[in-house]
């Protein structure tokens, strides 16, 4: 009995032993992953920081030192090629414009030229944007990936109006003729890895535009940057969009002398300068569905500031479907919807995408995608 008595005991101090030393190898493990968490977490901030206050001093020169002002619209209507501020893809169109830190296709041009890192292989995409009252809107990018790990490209932005009649004071219904306006962005596109997490993409546009008679050129460049980390596939990213000088056509054509003045110097305007800040993360994950959330910060030199929030639902690799909202964007305040389709064409993968953003007022703006990836393995 005495025997057994000290034997259960023992046992007990056994065990009670081995819990310590488990509770406290945990306890080791667990505060060096915090640590580990906290170094990373530092990391991030400490670039992110660089990333705000870059970006900060080149949106503060494009707004003329005015980072943030007031949420009014006092600023509409003072630039000029409004085209380069369409969103042309479909997957940030269809989340109401919150794509700046979405992973990289070939349309990430539109949204984030830092995104571009993400392509691996040659390829393309190609869109057509319906505006509305006959203005349409297209945009073609061929990307590639160089030897340095880097990926180099060409697009191509295009706006043309349709044909509009020549209107004066004495022939208001029309002379008979008709007059087009075109505007066109060809770009050079470079986006490189800086390190494991950090991004960064350059577009540098020449920008052409024909009204009748007028011509305007200009040069204009976007820079973006995009920091990735491993929590939730969190992505962080900031955007300095259409940054470059003033605009002005350049023509002397009358179509009625009447009341005209001949020395009368056509006026110059800003091009539509964007700051943007965004963040996405997969909010649910679930097998091979998941949930995106992004959002976005513009600060616009031309408008009020405003907030786009959108979600995407994706099954495999095969199916996305998008949607989102916009605050503060007069006469934009119904929701937004998009999707994109994964096919083949052999063992080429293909890409359709489709958005839609409706107005108040202005109707409903079509949005049409197609991206071609050369996949150089075979089945």
């Amino acid at each position: 009995m005495v025997f057994q008595k000290y034997e259960g005991l023992y046992e007990m101090l056994y065990l009670s032993e081995l819990l310590n030393l488990w509770f406290r190898q945990t306890f080791v493990h667990l505060l060096g992953e915090l640590l580990l968490f906290l170094q990373l977490l530092m990391q991030a901030v400490a670039h992110i920081r660089i990333l705000v206050s870059v970006c900060l001093i080149l949106a503060g020169s494009a707004v003329n030192a005015q980072l943030l002002p007031n949420f009014g619209g006092q600023r509409a209507g003072l630039s000029t090629l409004g085209f380069l501020k369409n969103d042309m893809n479909s997957r940030s169109a269809g989340m109401s414009g919150a794509g700046v830190a979405l992973d990289g296709d070939y349309l990430s041009v539109s949204s984030n030229p830092a995104a571009l890192t993400a392509i691996n292989e040659f390829g393309f995409g190609a869109a057509h944007l319906l505006l509305g009252a006959g203005i349409h809107q297209s945009l073609l990018s061929v990307q590639g990936k160089l030897k340095s790990e880097a990926t180099l490209g060409l697009s191509m932005n295009s706006l043309n109006s349709g044909a509009m009649p020549y209107r004066t004071e004495f022939q208001p219904d029309g002379t008979g003729n008709y007059f087009y306006v075109g505007q066109h962005a060809l770009g050079v596109n470079y986006a490189q890895k800086l390190s494991e997490q950090f991004n960064l993409g350059v577009t540098l546009k020449y920008i052409f535009e024909q009204m009748a008679e007028y011509r305007n050129h200009m040069l204009a460049f976007d820079v973006g940057f995009l920091y990735e980390t491993d929590f939730r596939d969190m992505k962080f990213a900031v955007l300095v969009q259409n940054f470059g000088g003033n605009s002005a056509a350049r023509g002397d054509y009358y179509a009625v002398d009447f009341n005209r003045d001949p020395e009368a110097a056509l006026s110059r305007y800003t091009i539509p300068t964007v700051f943007k800040m965004g963040l996405s993360f997969k909010a649910w994950e679930q097998g091979n569905r998941h949930l995106l959330v992004a959002a976005e910060l513009n600060n616009p030199n031309d408008n009020a500031e405003n907030i786009r929030i959108g979600t995407e639902f994706a099954y495999r690799d095969l199916l996305q479907v998008q949607g989102g909202v916009k605050l503060s964007v007069k006469g934009q305040t119904l929701p937004t919807f998009g999707f994109r389709y994964k096919s083949r064409i052999g063992v080429h993968p293909i890409h359709f995408g489709y958005a839609m953003n409706p107005a108040n007022f202005l109707g409903t703006q079509h949005l049409f995608t197609l991206q071609f990836t050369r996949n150089r393995s075979t089945r």
